[in-house]
């Protein structure tokens, strides 16, 4: 089931997420329908919070970034079979270089900001089947999984760019609040609680 993502200024979006128990009910429907809900909106990735569970959950798939062409094939081919589920994941380790990166949110449609990332992580996490992980990345697939990590912890991209860029975008930002922006993908947005 396609499932509305919540829009910016949404207070799910600034809690931290708790921990989710192995018995959880429905969790395999909610993850299926997390997948659902990403690929409609074309993301490569979704984070619980977006869709209103404050549950340290989320998702990625980066097939769609596999189609650059100015990326090794090897890298190319990483990221067209990279597709994971991460439930509980606890950061590890964030080290290398920081790089900058054009990012995007499905909660905050219709803005892009350089942001700055490590280029390597280490994170411990469960999967679908709560089976323990504890993995390496780098590159693209660490971009993404630390943009997903940073929604449980209740912090937005935009959290990263500098007090100029924030000034510049305050109205797109006020526009998502209100309900205003119209993206191609089922939404809530907060000034629409209540209505």
């Amino acid at each position: 089931m396609i499932l509305p993502i919540v829009g910016y200024g949404d207070p799910v979006l600034r809690k931290k997420g708790e921990d989710i128990p192995k018995d959880m009910p429905n969790l395999k429907q909610i993850v299926a329908d997390m997948y659902e809900t990403m690929y409609n909106a074309y993301g490569v990735g979704l984070a619980a919070p977006q869709v209103g569970l404050a549950i340290r959950l989320f998702i990625v798939d980066t097939k769609p970034f596999s189609d650059d062409e100015d990326l090794p094939k090897e890298e190319q081919e990483q990221l067209a079979n990279f597709k994971k589920t991460f439930i509980n994941p606890v950061m590890l380790k964030e080290e290398g270089e920081e790089w900058g990166f054009n990012e995007g949110c499905l909660s905050i449609p219709e803005v892009r900001e350089d942001v700055y990332r490590h280029e390597k992580i280490t994170i411990e996490y469960y999967d679908e089947d709560f089976n323990k992980h504890t993995d390496v990345y780098d590159g693209l697939i660490a971009r993404v999984i630390q943009h997903e990590y940073d929604h449980i912890e209740g912090i937005l991209f935009t959290d990263k760019i500098s007090s100029l860029k924030k000034r510049l975008i305050q109205k797109k930002l006020q526009n998502i609040m209100e309900g205003k922006t119209r993206p191609d993908y089922k939404m809530k947005f907060i000034a629409k609680k209540g209505r």
